[in-house]
């Protein structure tokens, strides 16, 4: 079977997240990258690994490195003393997305130390001086428009260009208006975007077969796939199910690398001109 041309076929971004968390995942970053069909990263600025990580993207030249923001399960950027209603004595945010997302829409003051902390996480990206390719965040917060709106105007004073937009198909119909709101707003800031992402249902289970059921139907346009391999399992509590080490073994695959040549275009990141 003859490949469409690269013009032709839908275009698609490998990302791995949670880069900087354990270098575990940061080995599996680099050996994506070198081995596999990997092309982007999004950073944990505030994560135990993040030196190693960012030592490592200096390293691998194509690959597109994006900011990951934390505002749930991981630690700050500033200290407790600066943002007590965000995070406990020890710098840490909780996992009550709920709860913290309705303060962060309703109260003003905590608005306010969510802003200071968006603001340091993307000043800890910039001063690791990798180029920013794009924005995301940790469990997709970003799609909390509270937030979505400092990322905006945040962003603009760190070339903020790119943000995944978490919209996979078949999502369910109560994300939808959140989702049309969402993509709405990043066209009128005129942020580059995917139109389609997959991870999301089966995150922490993409693993060889899944990646090729996702490249036998990928859409036209921009989609964005994306990972949390590790050359190990049980990084953190909240992951204990997670196979990283099925999912690097996936992002190895020769199956998947002969899958992307014949059904996509590879992009380096949001900032391929592929991407555009």
């Amino acid at each position: 079977m003859t490949a469409a041309p690269a013009s032709a076929r839908p275009r698609l971004i490998v990302t791995a997240d949670d880069f900087g968390l354990h270098p575990a995942v940061n080995h599996a970053v680099e050996r994506g990258f070198r081995e596999g069909v990997l092309r982007a990263a999004s950073l944990m600025v505030t994560a135990p690994a993040v030196a190693d990580a960012v030592a490592r993207a200096k390293r691998l030249p194509g690959l597109a490195v994006g900011l990951h923001l934390v505002l749930a399960d991981g630690l700050s950027a500033l200290p407790p003393s600066q943002i007590p209603q965000l995070v406990d004595a020890r710098g840490r945010f909780g996992d009550d997305m709920v709860r913290d997302g309705i303060r962060f829409f309703f109260l003003p003051y905590v608005r306010r130390q969510l802003e200071a902390e968006i603001r340091a996480q993307f000043e800890a990206f910039a001063a690791t001086g990798l180029p920013l390719d794009h924005v995301n965040a940790h469990k997709h917060f970003h799609l909390h428009p509270t937030v979505l709106s400092l990322i905006l105007s945040i962003g603009r004073d760190y070339g903020l260009r790119a943000v995944r937009w978490p919209a996979e198909p078949g999502s369910g119909p109560w994300l939808k208006p959140w989702l049309a709101l969402m993509r709405h707003r990043l066209r009128r800031a005129g942020m580059r975007t995917n139109d389609h992402v997959f991870g999301i249902r089966d995150s922490g289970a993409m693993d060889e077969q899944a990646l090729l059921d996702v490249l036998q139907r990928l859409p036209d346009g921009l989609s964005e796939l994306y990972l949390h391999p590790a050359t190990h399992g049980e990084l953190t509590p909240t992951m204990a199910h997670y196979r990283h080490t099925d999912e690097l073994a996936a992002l190895l695959s020769p199956r998947v690398r002969r899958a992307v040549a014949e059904h996509c275009q590879l992009c380096n990141g949001f900032s391929d001109p592929a991407a555009a």
